[in-house]
């Protein structure tokens, strides 16, 4: 599943509804319908789709009237989606959520103090009250909003420091191809490019796409070491694009 999948079966909202009721427990085809005032059919073909990509899966459960066995859906895929646009901003990202329990994710470098505590005191815990329930989640949100509001701070900033760096390249490249491939570099400047897939991209046969890429990390080699942005660590390799 990538970001382009994901988006093209939530931009449904009949599928985005399913969704929300699903994650709460588990659903008929039928139960949907009803809640959702759309056509058992269509619920179908919903739930058909959203099945094949992943997103849900079925299980054939006894009827309680004796009848034939009933189809009833539950969620499976856990991600996070993630799209941040402005006048010189598009970053797009699909992230896989981590898997394990409690006692595992305490053990990530990336939770801090506070949510390895709530996972250290739920990891032995198979049910809660709902008051305690409702304790921890508030908690966890509030931690949710302070990250959320600092990640948009940082989104901001990104941005401001591509509409600068977008006028230097506007100014020292002439080429539209040679613009284009800095502005992929800049997108995550320390991944090495896929060079086939710019080429192709761009319609630049493959043997003048390497002599391209010369030409741009000669440029940027160039560039006046004093106004580089040099990381703390020495241990830390140089961009691909100013080693040799």
């Amino acid at each position: 599943m990538d970001f382009d999948r994901a988006i093209e079966i939530l931009s449904n909202p009949t599928r985005r509804e399913i969704l929300k009721r699903l994650v709460r427990e588990p659903h008929y085809p039928l139960q949907l319908s009803e809640h959702l005032d759309v056509s058992q059919q269509a619920i179908v073909k919903h739930l058909n789709v959203l099945e094949e990509n992943g997103f849900v899966e079925c299980e054939k459960v006894a009827s309680e009237r004796g009848g034939p066995p009933k189809k009833i859906y539950t969620v499976q895929q856990s991600f996070s989606l993630r799209m941040d646009l402005g006048p010189d901003l598009f970053r797009m990202k699909h992230t896989p959520l981590p898997k394990g329990s409690p006692i595992n994710l305490s053990s990530s470098k990336s939770m801090s103090d506070s949510a390895i505590k709530i996972a250290n005191q739920i990891s032995r815990r198979r049910k809660m009250s709902i008051s305690e329930g409702a304790g921890y989640i508030s908690h966890i949100q509030g931690m949710l909003d302070d990250i959320d509001s600092e990640r948009d701070s940082l989104v901001a900033l990104h941005q401001h420091v591509l509409k600068r760096v977008s006028k230097t390249v506007d100014g020292e490249f002439e080429s539209y191809k040679e613009r284009s491939i800095v502005h992929t570099i800049l997108e995550d400047p320390s991944r090495p490019l896929d060079l086939d897939r710019v080429a192709r991209d761009l319609l630049i046969h493959s043997k003048d796409m390497q002599m391209v890429i010369d030409g741009i990390k000669g440029h940027l080699a160039n560039t006046n070491t004093e106004e580089m942005f040099m990381p703390a660590d020495s241990t830390t390799p140089l961009p691909w694009w100013i080693q040799g």
